[in-house]
């Protein structure tokens, strides 16, 4: 069994005060449902777990009706953080669930093949960890925007979701730190990383953008279009 967990529980700040970006519009349905449909179709994923934000609970289930979202099992309220939002999630998983796929709804370009090429990785090698190479130069800098270091680009991967894993994997990650209270995880291969083990990247070149500010809005929607 497969579960998907969805995340749509985050305050996305840079987007604007009291905005909701997983409840924005883009094109024609919210930018959550674009993730929904995606996870829906993917025929790998057995059922969903979305999180939202307590204000957003009844809107989650519209859109479940609306679109016609079946594999939708659970709606959560997300925490404060994003990984007490997956913590949470994961508290509802059935004990059937051999792997788990954790994805950011701002992320609404995501497709089923994606999807689907994760899990490949999770299934051989215990995680698939969506990432493209970097391919700017990228810089390391100090106090007055003066550059420190140049580290080699041919190293540096742009991670992204989905991330797949062994369900057992991730489980007992979480629970190594489930009383750090101070420690932030930004993306699930990071918990990993922490508990001494190593995710397997997976090569994804296709535009698979994070809506953070008004321009990403733009920008997915015309890779939308050309999908």
């Amino acid at each position: 069994m497969v579960t998907a967990i969805i995340l749509a529980s985050g305050k996305g700040t840079r987007m604007g005060q009291g905005v909701d970006k997983c409840f924005l519009s883009l094109g024609p349905k919210p930018v959550v449902a674009w993730s929904l449909q995606a996870f829906e179709k993917c025929r790998e994923i057995d059922n969903i777990i979305l999180t939202v934000r307590k204000e957003q609970l009844v809107a989650a289930r519209g859109l479940q009706m609306m679109f016609g979202i079946s594999k939708l099992s659970h709606i959560i309220v997300g925490g404060l953080r994003r990984q007490d939002s997956v913590a949470a999630a994961l508290r509802e998983l059935s004990m059937e669930a051999r792997y788990v796929v954790i994805h950011d709804a701002a992320r609404p370009c995501v497709s089923p093949e994606l999807i689907s090429e994760t899990l490949k990785y999770a299934r051989r090698f215990g995680s698939g960890v969506a990432a493209s190479p970097v391919v700017d130069t990228i810089k390391t800098a100090g106090k007055g925007m003066l550059v420190e270091s140049t580290p080699d680009r041919s190293t540096l991967w742009a991670v992204q979701t989905p991330q797949a894993f062994e369900t057992d994997r991730l489980l007992a990650a979480y629970q190594r730190f489930a009383e750090d209270k101070k420690r932030m995880f930004t993306d699930d291969a990071a918990v990993l990383e922490a508990a001494g083990e190593a995710p397997r990247l997976v090569r994804w070149d296709a535009p698979n953008p994070k809506i953070t500010t008004p321009m990403d809005l733009t920008i997915a929607a015309a890779i939308l279009r050309l999908n």
